[in-house]
């Protein structure tokens, strides 16, 4: 790639992986941008040029091929290699991910679960046994941890994050309320579920006004 592209953009690189997925398993071979944007309510110009970015994979009359473009996505995002996961913190959410099967079937393989909870310590979950967190730092330093995933409170991140990434942690998967902002050149990707749900009911809500709006 010769020039940097658009968080937005790699942002929808996934969903583009998840309908081509949908449409191989159906055995359809080729689907024009037309098509697709159909499919994933985006325009069939945003779709073409978020994929120029990587430097499009369509022919004017055909289409996409649908495998190859299924591929091509997946070793933009990396897909064709695999990373190493820790979760920190045992609690509802980290329990939650650590069952999470799609994890290894996308190449991320979960090597460690970490607590402070004594009650949780030794308790296994998905055939990985919880380690307490004073046994973190001699477990990243001998195996190579690629990402760490903190469903730890807020208190906690940003030392925890900092002590991960002076270990050598590549990336961070937050699901703590707090947005992370490292002094390290580690990636960190804040993840706020909750925000969902509020855009979902400010859509319920809108949609509530309008049809009572057109009831009078």
């Amino acid at each position: 790639m010769g020039k940097k592209v658009s968080v937005a953009v790699i942002k929808r690189l996934p969903r583009y992986y998840r309908y081509l997925s949908d449409l191989l398993k159906v055995d359809i071979k080729r689907i024009s941008s037309k098509e697709l944007s159909k499919k994933m309510g985006i325009t069939a110009s945003q779709i073409r040029q978020d994929l120029n970015c990587f430097g499009g994979f369509g022919q004017q009359g055909y289409g996409y091929n649908i495998e190859s473009l299924y591929n091509e996505i997946g070793k933009i995002l990396g897909l064709d290699r695999r990373f190493t996961t820790i979760i920190i913190g045992a609690g509802n959410m980290g329990n939650a991910l650590a069952n999470y099967g799609n994890f290894k079937k996308r190449g991320y393989d979960m090597i460690g679960i970490f607590d402070i909870a004594q009650e949780r310590i030794g308790k296994n979950i998905n055939g990985i046994t919880i380690m307490h967190m004073d046994k973190l730092d001699d477990f990243i330093k001998e195996n190579h941890v690629d990402i760490a995933i903190l469903t730890i409170p807020s208190k906690n991140v940003s030392e925890v994050a900092e002590k991960v990434t002076e270990l050598g942690v590549k990336g961070i998967w937050n699901f703590s309320p707090q947005d992370l902002h490292l002094s390290s050149d580690a990636i960190v990707e804040n993840v706020h579920l909750s925000d969902g749900l509020m855009v979902l009911g400010y859509r319920i809500k809108e949609k509530d006004l309008q049809d009572e709006f057109e009831s009078i």
